[in-house]
């Protein structure tokens, strides 16, 4: 396809040419015509829907071992984070096991969200330390 672009790019300019077009730096205009010639390509492809997959016959393959390995990784995760300072394991079950923002985060404890910001941050580099020693 790429080889195609490029080739009408040419064409496209030597027939500009032939009809005695002015051009003042050819890699500028090379590279306008190419940037269009993708822009259309793109516009033209059209997305085939999930609904018209499925009525052909394709069966999407689901993996269950990627979401065990999410699972258990999940599960190592909540166990070391109860190896954290206490002031750390609060705000990381907050974000990570509630999944509240720091706005949330700071009316509960009434702290400032950047108090909690750099809690969270320094809790998580606290939590990569003890994942990667175990």
């Amino acid at each position: 396809m790429s080889d195609d672009l490029v080739q009408d790019t040419f064409m496209r300019t030597w027939r500009y040419l032939a009809k005695e077009g002015k051009i003042d730096v050819m890699k500028s205009f090379l590279y306008h015509i190419l940037n269009n010639l993708i822009v259309d390509e793109y516009r033209r492809r059209k997305n085939t829907s999930l609904d018209v997959l499925l009525q052909k016959g394709y069966e999407p393959s689901i993996d269950p071992r990627e979401r065990l390995i999410n699972v258990l990784d999940g599960k190592a995760a909540l166990l070391l984070i109860a190896r954290l300072p206490v002031k750390y394991q609060k705000v990381m079950r907050m974000r990570y096991v509630q999944n509240l923002n720091l706005k949330e985060m700071s009316l509960i404890t009434g702290e400032s969200k950047n108090t909690i910001a750099v809690q969270l941050h320094r809790g998580l580099e606290k939590l990569k330390i003890l994942y990667t020693h175990d």
